[in-house]
C-alpha cells in the first residue's frame, strides 16, 4: 500500500473552526498543525502519496504543506465545489489515484487522534481477501456512535445506526474513521452527489454481498470532536500516549517550543504546550492547556485543560478551567472561567468581570 485519502473538514460539526480563527486541522496540537500529525504516521507507514480531500479552506492547507516533500510525501488537493459527504468525496478523488483496481488504498479522518497500527489494518485486508477493512474501536459508552457488529471472524455483520435503548446496544465497536478499500470499490460509489459511507456505502455493499472486514484495535483513539478532546489530545501527545512522529521534541511533562519565553517560577505539566513567541510569567501555573503562539500568561494565573489562541492574553490571578480563549481576546486580571467557557477572538473582559464557582 502506497496510496492514501485524508478526508478533511466541513463534513459535519466535528472541524468546525474553535473559537480561534484557524480551521480545526491546522490549530498547533504539540506545536504543530494536527494534520501533520496524521500525514507522519501514514509516511511511517510506508505511503507515498496522498491525495487530501476537503470541502473548505483548501488554500489554508496547501500554502503549508505544498507538495509533502518536506514530510516525504507527494500530496495532491481536492475541494469540492459542493460537500459530498464521506462518500462522496472519496468518489471524487478516486481519479487522482495510481493504484491498480485489486490494490489497497488507504483512507483516514482528519478528526482522529489515533495509535492505530496502519500495517496491521493493511495486512487484515491483504489476508483476509476483503473488499474494505474497517479499524474498530471499543468504547465504554456507544450510544453517541453507529455500531458495528462483526462476527468470530472479524466479518462485519451490519451497521447499526445510534441505538436509543439498552436492548439495542448488541456490541461496544464502533467505526473509527480508518479504512483500507479495494480500490475498485471506490468506482462503485455513485459520483456528482452526497454519498455517506456509513449510511449509504457501508450498508449497499454488505446487502450485495462484499466482504466487509473488521479490526479491534485497542491503540489510542480519541475523537476531536470538541475544543477540550483537542485540548486533550495535544497534551496526550506531548505525554506520548498518542504516538507521533511528528512531535517537535522529546515527550515529557511539557512541550516549550523555541522563541517562547517560560519565567523560573512558572509551572508546566500535564503535556502542557508553549508556543512560538508565547511569554509564562513568573507564578503562573498551567496544566494539560496548549498556549498558542504570541500569547501571554501573567503571573499567578493558573490555566487547566485549556486552549489559549495566538496573541491571546490571560491576567494576573485569572484561573481557567475547560475554557477556549480565541485568538487576540484578553482575559483581564481577577476572572474565573470554568465548564467549556468560549471566548471569542479579540473580546476584551476588564478585569474582575467573570466568576463562575460552585460555591456561593
Amino acid at each position: 500500500m502506497t496510496e492514501a485519502i485524508l478526508l478533511v473538514g466541513g463534513r459535519g460539526t466535528r472541524l468546525r473552526p474553535l473559537t480561534v480563527r484557524t480551521p480545526k486541522p491546522m490549530v498547533r496540537a504539540a506545536g504543530v498543525p494536527f494534520l501533520t500529525h496524521q500525514l507522519a504516521r501514514a509516511k511511517a507507514a510506508g505511503v507515498e502519496h496522498i491525495v487530501l480531500a476537503t470541502s473548505y479552506l483548501a488554500e489554508v492547507f496547501e500554502p503549508y504543506f505544498g507538495d509533502g516533500a518536506a514530510l516525504g510525501l507527494h500530496i495532491e488537493y481536492v475541494t469540492e465545489e459542493e460537500p459530498l459527504g464521506t462518500g462522496g468525496a472519496l468518489r471524487n478523488v478516486a481519479s487522482r489515484l495510481h493504484s491498480g483496481p485489486e490494490e489497497p488504498v488507504l483512507v483516514f479522518n482528519g478528526d482522529i487522534l489515533t495509535g492505530l497500527d496502519i500495517r496491521a489494518l493493511v495486512r487484515t485486508h491483504t489476508e483476509t481477501g476483503a473488499d474494505v477493512s474497517l479499524h474498530l474501536t471499543r468504547v465504554n459508552d456507544p450510544r453517541a456512535y453507529g455500531l458495528v457488529p462483526t462476527d468470530g471472524t472479524g466479518r462485519v455483520l451490519a451497521f447499526l445506526e445510534k441505538p436509543q435503548t439498552p436492548e439495542e446496544i448488541v456490541t461496544d465497536q464502533i467505526n473509527a474513521g480508518a479504512y483500507v478499500f479495494r480500490r475498485s470499490v471506490l468506482d462503485t460509489i455513485p459520483a456528482g452527489r452526497p454519498v455517506s459511507v456509513e449510511r449509504e456505502t457501508f450498508p449497499g455493499l454488505l446487502a450485495n454481498g462484499a466482504h466487509l472486514q473488521g479490526m479491534v484495535d485497542s491503540a489510542y483513539w480519541l475523537d476531536l470532536g470538541t475544543p477540550a478532546a483537542f485540548v486533550r489530545g495535544s497534551a496526550d501527545l506531548v505525554l506520548g500516549r498518542a504516538p507521533s512522529p511528528a512531535v517537535p521534541g522529546r515527550c515529557g511533562d511539557r512541550l516549550v517550543l523555541p522563541t517562547a519565553t517560560v519565567a523560573a517560577g512558572a509551572e508546566l505539566s500535564g503535556g502542557t504546550v508553549v508556543g512560538e513567541g508565547a511569554f509564562v510569567a513568573d507564578g503562573a501555573r498551567i496544566v494539560g492547556s496548549a498556549i498558542l503562539p504570541g500569547a501571554v500568561i501573567e503571573p499567578g494565573a493558573v490555566v487547566t485543560d485549556s486552549l489559549v489562541g495566538t496573541r491571546a492574553r490571560v491576567g494576573t490571578r485569572s484561573v481557567l478551567t475547560d475554557t477556549v480563549v480565541g485568538d487576540g481576546a484578553v482575559v483581564g486580571a481577577d476572572n474565573e472561567l470554568r465548564s467549556g467557557a468560549r471566548v471569542w477572538c479579540d473580546v476584551r473582559i476588564p478585569a474582575g468581570s467573570v466568576r463562575f464557582s460552585s460555591d456561593t
